[in-house]
């Protein structure tokens, strides 16, 4: 697979990285099965699917110990990425940016991960008690400690923005420069996707500029994109999309477009290629500092994704995408 780097470091990882969260959180619980998951972290490193991206509240906790018993094995060929900021009660999430609580989750981490090093340590959401400052400076001296090797930001949550027509990544950039100024930011991870492509407008050339790595969130639009969902089949109850704007059935039946203009580029491009290999492709085509981390919990969907590097989008595919029509939400 063909290597893409990640900040001013020149951190190298697979040009598609594998979001880990699905295999132990945020989707349907019922069809989350650790030996099912291990088996896939191993197929996507063999196909050289290297950025294996988790966070300690994915479980919470199980997602990294889950990562661990892969990296006890094959250390050398995977880079870690994992998060801190965010705490996981019974109903409800809370940041903690504390300098004490950050240099703590961090050895946790490390336990749970079974390495002596992570390779990208990203702040999942800034505290808003604790100045990002402060969270940041305790960050860096990880670093320095020998303990993480570069430090990322998570973008801040900016769904509801699409209702008020605010620029979504606003916030997001006013932090990037504020830690910016106390150690260098080597990756941004923000949602980018067919259907939700907002950081193209000033998130992404804000990290172009710079030399920062971009990590896209959700690039196959929480599995919409794949075209495997069909509208009205419900969620269970845990499962993330049970409550997304996008995810109704009225909505999953007039996004459909969307699906049917990736499939129609897909059967261009011959017999196998599939529109999430289209979706990923797409991803890849914004800029070289760019790597799609599609969550999976299957071997044949980390393979499939893997194989999306190869796929070459051609100006008239991209033009096709450009022209599909914008993704609805309950709200419009």
């Amino acid at each position: 697979m063909e290597r893409r780097t990640i900040g001013a470091g020149a951190l190298a990882v697979g040009a598609v990285g594998l979001g880990c969260m699905p295999m132990s959180w945020a989707y349907s619980s019922s069809r989350q099965r650790g030996e099912e998951s291990l088996r896939t972290v191993h197929r996507a490193l063999d196909l050289g699917t290297t950025l294996l991206d988790t966070a300690d509240m994915y479980g919470p906790f199980t997602n990294e110990l889950l990562m661990g018993r892969v990296l006890k094995e094959r250390r050398p060929d995977a880079f870690v990425s994992t998060k801190v900021g965010l705490l996981v009660g019974e109903q409800h999430i809370v940041a903690n940016g504390r300098p004490g609580y950050v240099k703590r989750a961090c050895d946790a981490s490390l336990r749970r991960l079974q390495t002596d090093v992570i390779d990208l340590y990203q702040l999942h959401r800034a505290d808003p008690e604790i100045p990002v400052e402060e969270t940041w400076g305790a960050m860096a001296e990880l670093v320095q400690a020998g303990k993480v090797r570069a430090l990322g930001l998570c973008a801040v949550g900016a769904r509801g923005g699409r209702r008020s027509g605010a620029r979504l990544h606003d916030a997001t950039i006013r932090q990037l420069q504020r830690v910016q100024q106390i150690f260098p930011v080597s990756a941004v991870q923000a949602e980018l996707s067919v259907w939700s492509p907002e950081a193209l407008e000033t998130l992404l050339p804000w990290c172009e500029a710079r030399g920062v790595g971009f990590l896209a969130a959700m690039p196959l639009g929480n599995g919409f994109l794949t075209g495997t969902l069909t509208p009205g089949q419900g969620f269970e109850p845990d499962d993330v999309r049970a409550r997304h704007p996008r995810f109704t059935a009225e909505m999953m039946a007039a996004n459909q477009p969307i699906v049917v203009g990736l499939r129609r580029i897909a059967a261009r491009h011959g017999e196998g290629v599939t529109p999430a290999q289209v979706a990923l492709a797409w991803v890849l085509a914004q800029g070289r500092h760019v790597v799609p981390v599609p969550g999976a919990k299957r071997e044949r969907w980390a393979a499939e994704n893997a194989r999306a590097e190869a796929l070459r989008l051609t100006s008239e595919d991209l033009a096709e995408v450009a022209e599909l029509p914008r993704a609805r939400g309950s709200w419009d």
